[in-house]
């Protein structure tokens, strides 16, 4: 017990306060929050859907030099893809048709187009490559000038609206582009959320019920687990407003906020109790949870927001969001856990057990020694070379599937069958061919304009590479018009009509083609390579490859750089590869620091992160096995991809290894106390894991539903998150808690506490062995 004459330390002053200040507390809280709500509603409307690309890039270069200067190209620019179910091309009614839909687009007041050259801007035999194979689909190119995350954020509604509008008359249209599509994804992702949300709801009410047996404590937990969403989303809602945030940051931070912050309440709510049950006065109850399981939850959180900040080294927008957000709600989930939590715990008092569930089979009176986790414990460090070896063995063949990880950005094929973005992109491939929804911009910037010697043979020596690189479908340029301008011109001559005195006079289809391609002042030219497979395939991403290394070297002072989905996706994959390496280095080094200083042990820290590091790679290998290789993907309906969201590796381990750190900590914390207590190595572990195994399998069993729920009821990148935090999460608390850290604890004997220059914790002063403490702790019932 603390000693009466000492002075009291921050936890105790800190109860006192709230015993006297307590109403005041939750008055200002609920102030607060009332304009964290405020501020809530708000960011879906601010939030952004791009976020995806490298800044100084060749993929971004391209985009920008693409955004002025050409026909039929803007801030953000679209496909019209329009296909008559009812009449073809030859059809009189056909021309009629598409044209009211292009005159709908192009007065759209929301979708701010300032340009369309396509098939119904041409005559004659410019119209052809217009035209798909089926003699049903045209298309369009339309500039649009929005930027690309606002793009992303306002194309689904609008792609949603001119698609229903004209379906009744068997047309389909909508707007294909990497902007169309990761909007929709965008929009369907928050459709998902609130899908999960409503889900986890009542699959947390019944898992806290079973955990508390309480109503009074189930309120309690998820007023304090939703005020942290609600501070976190109100902070980043107010921040959107000034900085670019990926739509992803919301589910995210409500995703992580539910599973962390309602086990922070659930670590508090059960110390108080327990405390409460020793006979404290409330007071002393909650100075007594904020000593301890308060210090668990500090120490558990700042490891979770030092590993996360090791993120912000991956320069991607998107990745920045979304460690933004963990960390955000990371944070609030500790203070309202510490500061709120404890208000709610001081004014219920003995009410916290109010509305009592008596359900069959619960024990109240277990000694400690008679729990079942006491005994799996017992027989782990009877055994624990076995155990060890088998666990180990069983967690690396499970990881082995991942040194076969494949990663990439998913395309329209992750989509429902109903959304208007996959017909359109279905459509554009049916009609056109597969690699025609992602073509390569290949952007060549020259000193002078073209029309000159030394450029124009340039342009059609790249041509000609261009079309001869495998995995070519075609490649889209100036040069076909221009050739019918000079039909007898060579090896690029044709572009000399650019400069010749009657250019002015040509057809406005024409130029209006040629400067699609030539931008006004010809000092910009595009060649788009078609791929002939979708911009996801290995052969397409092989392509790329070849298309860079065919740019890469120019005479005539010309430089070239290459853009389009597939560039944008491969570029953002490498910043995150690039960055794997000093992100685990960073995050390693800063949770040792964190773990050692928790624990004043040298090798407890190694333990634990050679453990996380175990069943992370399990993790992968499991996530491997199903997405990647589809094993279970048709039973459980989750999507083949053949690979993995290319920002889910880098983004898994750290939160992977913060959760798994917090389940340390909180273990860990409760060993140390007993072997203060006692001096004795095993009994301090089994009696440590028998009375935290019930909170750290409720917690799990939480996480695993929370996660679970995203992960099967979200598109693939959540998808994919979701069920890979569920899985590591069940792996953690089974596996690792409660076989191979018992195992490894119980040969490490007390090098487990070893610190040199510092007594071992058992043995230093003002602590003492068999205490009435100890027995005191001992003898008391086990939580539920």
């Amino acid at each position: 017990m603390p000693n009466a004459s000492a002075p009291p330390d921050r936890s105790t002053r800190l109860a006192q306060l709230i015993s006297r200040r307590g109403r005041w507390f939750v008055v200002a809280w609920v102030t607060l929050l009332v304009l964290a709500g405020a501020s809530a509603a708000t960011i879906a409307g601010n939030l952004s859907g791009g976020g995806w690309y490298v800044q100084g890039s060749g993929s971004d270069a391209a985009a920008t030099k693409l955004q002025t200067g050409f026909t039929g190209r803007g801030k953000t620019t679209a496909t019209l893809v329009v296909h008559d179910r009812r009449h073809t091309v030859a059809d009189p009614a056909f021309a009629n048709r598409v044209q009211d839909v292009v005159d709908d687009v192009r007065h759209d007041d929301q979708l701010h187009v300032t340009g369309i050259s396509g098939w119904t801007t041409l005559t004659g035999a410019l119209k052809k490559p217009y035209v798909g194979k089926d003699d049903r689909t045209v298309v369009h190119s339309v500039a649009i000038n929005l930027d690309d995350g606002t793009a992303r954020r306002e194309l689904p509604a609008i792609e949603k609206r001119i698609s229903e509008r004209y379906k009744a008359d068997g047309i389909d249209a909508s707007l294909v582009s990497p902007a169309s599509f990761w909007g929709e994804v965008n929009a369907l992702s928050q459709s998902s959320l609130a899908k999960a949300e409503i889900i986890t709801a009542p699959l947390t009410i019944i898992i806290l019920l079973l955990l508390f047996r309480s109503l009074a404590s189930v309120g309690a937990a998820l007023a304090s687990g939703i005020s942290g969403i609600v501070f976190t989303v109100g902070l980043l809602g107010a921040v959107a407003r000034h900085l670019e945030l990926s739509v992803f940051v919301q589910s995210a931070a409500t995703m992580i906020g539910l599973g962390v912050g309602i086990d922070y309440s659930l670590f508090m709510i059960s110390r108080f109790k327990e405390q409460l049950d020793r006979g404290h006065t409330v007071t002393d109850a909650v100075a007594g949870a904020l000593r301890t399981a308060g210090h668990t939850i500090v120490a558990s959180g700042g490891t979770i927001v030092i590993a996360m900040c090791a993120l912000f080294l991956i320069k991607l927008n998107v990745i920045f969001s979304i460690t933004l957000g963990v960390v955000v709600v990371v944070a609030f989930s500790v203070l309202t856990s510490t500061l709120f939590l404890p208000v709610l715990l001081h004014l219920l008092g003995h009410r916290i057990n109010a509305g009592r569930i008596r359900l069959p089979g619960r024990r109240n009176n277990t000694r400690l020694e008679d729990s079942h986790w006491y005994r799996i414990s017992a027989q782990v460090m009877k055994r624990p070379v076995v155990f060890l070896t088998v666990v180990v063995a069983g967690l690396l063949a499970l990881a082995s599937p991942a040194v076969k990880m494949q990663i990439f950005s998913p395309d329209a094929r992750i989509l429902s069958e109903s959304s208007s973005v996959r017909t359109g992109y279905e459509r554009i491939q049916d009609a056109f061919g597969d690699g025609a929804t992602s073509p390569m911009q290949v952007v060549v910037t020259a000193p002078a304009k073209a029309g000159t010697a030394d450029v124009d043979k340039e342009l059609a020596d790249l041509q000609n590479r261009l079309e001869d690189l495998p995995h070519v479908a075609r490649v889209d340029s100036a040069e076909g018009v221009l050739k019918g301008l000079s039909p007898t011109a060579r090896d690029g001559a044709e572009y000399q009509a650019l400069n010749k005195p009657g250019y002015d006079k040509l057809p406005s289809e024409a130029r209006q083609v040629i400067h699609h391609y030539v931008s006004a002042d010809k000092t910009k030219i595009v060649f788009e390579v078609v791929p002939d497979s979708p911009s996801s395939t290995s052969g397409t991403r092989d392509l790329l490859t070849d298309v860079r290394d065919s740019t890469s070297h120019l005479s005539a002072g010309m430089t070239a750089v290459v853009g389009g989905e597939t560039a944008e996706d491969t570029d953002a994959n490498k910043v995150i590869q690039d960055g794997l390496v000093p992100v685990v280095a960073v995050m390693l080094i800063a949770v040792y620091l964190v773990l050692l200083a928790t624990f004043r042990s040298l090798l407890l820290p190694l333990k634990a992160i050679a453990m996380n590091l175990l069943s992370i790679s399990a993790t992968y290998g499991v996530l491997v096995l199903i997405f990647q290789d589809g094993y279970g993907t048709e039973l459980l309906h989750f999507d083949h991809t053949g690979y993995l969201q290319n920002f889910i590796p880098v983004l898994l381990l750290a939160l992977l290894f913060s959760l798994a750190t917090d389940y340390e900590v909180f273990l860990l914390d409760r060993v140390r106390e007993e072997y203060v207590a006692t001096g004795d190595n095993t009994t301090s572990v089994s009696r440590g894991l028998t009375r935290t195994a019930p909170l750290i399998s409720g917690a799990a069993i939480l996480m695993v539903a929370v996660f679970g729920a995203f992960g099967f009821a979200g598109l693939v990148p959540i998808q994919q998150l979701g069920i890979g935090l569920a899985l590591a999460v069940l792996i953690d608390a089974t596996l690792v808690r409660l076989l191979l850290v018992p195992a490894a604890m119980r040969l490490m004997g007390r090098a487990n506490w070893w610190m040199p220059g510092r007594p071992d914790p058992a043995r230093a002063p003002g602590t003492a062995t068999g205490s009435h403490e100890s027995e005191t702790v001992a003898n008391t019932p086990m939580p539920s």
